[in-house]
């Protein structure tokens, strides 16, 4: 359910890869993006908070409906700490119209429909693609899921062994382990806020009124978008959307009595070596990076940088990759509202480990000077980032999820400047970003390693907690 951030860098660099014949295609000026997504989005807000948003994309005769509420790992209590993916599942389960679990999952096949869930740090999303002409019968299904769950104890406990199977399967990965440890440390004392699959002992000992809980004071309109992309009218949406939704009870916000509380800052850098059977040696390096509340100018520049980074024509790769020091370098900033994380993570051997690592923070320490970002790969980058923006808006599915994340994590007025926000990005601006937030700061540094590979070279987490300094 969840894209960790070294997925989704691994991601970013595939999509990079493809941008090396750019620099011929950059437009001189590049198109403004606000007023292409005006054209395209139209947004409304009920009376009881509910906003909808309704995309027209009449390339096929298809529509997805997609619910988003600001809900995830970001208002998980220790107590807490997995019940937010826990609903998610729970939210497919029997409700006042459809009492028994079998007739609701029967009318989405009647509707034909295409349908999952999943659960973010910040948003946990319901969507299902239906033929354009069954929209109406797709907000009506997720109605009473929203408004009148049952959360049968029967059901709950179903749910509970498919919740720790999910749990089971995480934990068997190396990489889960390795990444569960740097988050303990990276986010001290809040790690239930950023730890979705959640405590195995929380999620066995799931109540309803747990459940209960977590519906009256996150499910209401006011925390909640409706998102609907395809093939449809933007009038007729809002009309089914206020008849089926109108009378959702509007609630207090939930953020209002019950505030996230701040992460903590790092005091100090601190290391984590774990230990699988793997050949190649995975480091990751993460710092604690800007909140798109507090700091989205920061947000903008940590995109381009990480762009620019992960150019295979950049300094930083031809430094690090092209000299065979590592196999790969990616470079990640994971948006989020509550300190997202900022990660560079590679592939190297046990023996090229220390001046693989070396190299690599002799390149950080020098990502402040002046002449350190070219200009010219910079406008390539940009040019790059709006070409990908445009691609995502083609499917409407896949532009549904986009909206429902940024809308949570940030905002809709977040989204629409995005790209332009991106593209008057600076060198001067990157370097900032860097000297804030990276540079000299402390981080978190973890290697997964073989255990033959850790005493061949007799690797210590001590040793790694010196890195970062200048």
């Amino acid at each position: 359910m969840k894209v960790r951030p070294h997925q989704r860098a691994l991601a970013l660099l595939a999509l990079v890869a493809g941008a090396c014949l750019l620099p011929a295609l950059v437009p001189a000026v590049l198109p403004a993006q606000r007023a292409a997504l005006e054209k395209i989005i139209q947004r409304r807000v009920l009376p009881n908070g509910l906003e909808v948003i309704v995309v027209e994309n009449h390339g096929v005769p298809l529509a997805t409906v997609e619910v988003n509420v600001r809900n995830g790992s970001f208002t998980q209590t220790p107590e807490y700490a997995g019940l937010a993916h826990m609903y998610e599942h729970m939210f497919f389960r029997a409700n006042q119209q459809y009492p028994e679990s079998e007739m609701y999952l029967d009318r989405a096949a009647q509707l034909g429909a295409v349908f999952n869930g999943t659960t973010q740090e910040e948003t946990v999303s319901y969507y299902l693609t239906v033929p354009a002409d069954s929209v109406r019968g797709a907000i009506q299904w997720l109605t009473p899921a929203l408004r009148e769950p049952l959360f049968l104890e029967s059901e709950l406990a179903v749910e509970r062994q498919v919740v720790i199977g999910e749990y089971d399967r995480n934990e068997s990965s190396p990489f889960f382990q390795l990444q569960r440890q740097m988050d303990m440390k990276l986010y001290p004392g809040n790690y239930s806020r950023k730890n979705v699959i959640g405590d195995r002992q929380v999620v066995a000992t799931t109540t309803p009124e747990k459940m209960r809980f977590i519906q009256h004071k996150y499910y209401i309109p006011n925390n909640s978008v409706l998102i609907v992309a395809g093939d449809v009218k933007p009038d007729s949406i809002f009309a089914i959307a206020a008849r089926q939704l109108g009378g959702w009870a509007r609630g207090p916000d939930p953020f209002v009595a019950d505030p996230i509380p701040d992460i903590p800052p790092l005091t100090a850098s601190d290391a984590v070596v774990a230990e699988a059977q793997v050949n190649a040696v995975t480091v990751l390096l993460q710092w604690q990076g800007p909140s798109v509340g507090k700091d989205p100018k920061s947000t903008y520049a940590a995109d381009v940088f990480s762009d620019l980074l992960n150019d295979p024509r950049s300094r930083f790769q031809q430094r690090l990759v092209d000299s065979g020091l590592w196999q790969g370098v990616t470079v990640n900033y994971y948006t989020l509202n509550h300190t997202g994380p900022i990660t560079i993570s590679g592939q190297t051997s046990p023996e090229k480990l220390r001046p693989a690592l070396a190299a690599l923070d002799s390149e950080i320490k020098k990502l402040d000077a002046p002449t350190y970002f070219d200009p010219d790969e910079l406008k390539a980058v940009q040019a790059h980032r709006s070409v990908t923006s445009a691609f995502g808006r083609e499917q409407a599915s896949a532009f549904a999820h986009t909206l429902g994340f940024w809308w949570s994590v940030a905002s809709l007025e977040y989204y629409m400047g995005y790209v332009d926000n991106m593209a008057h990005q600076t060198t001067a601006d990157l370097r900032a970003y860097a000297d804030k937030y990276i540079i000299g700061k402390p981080r978190i540094t973890g290697v997964l390693i073989s255990p033959e590979g850790r005493q061949r070279i007799h690797l210590t987490a001590d040793e790694l907690k010196a890195g970062g300094t200048k």
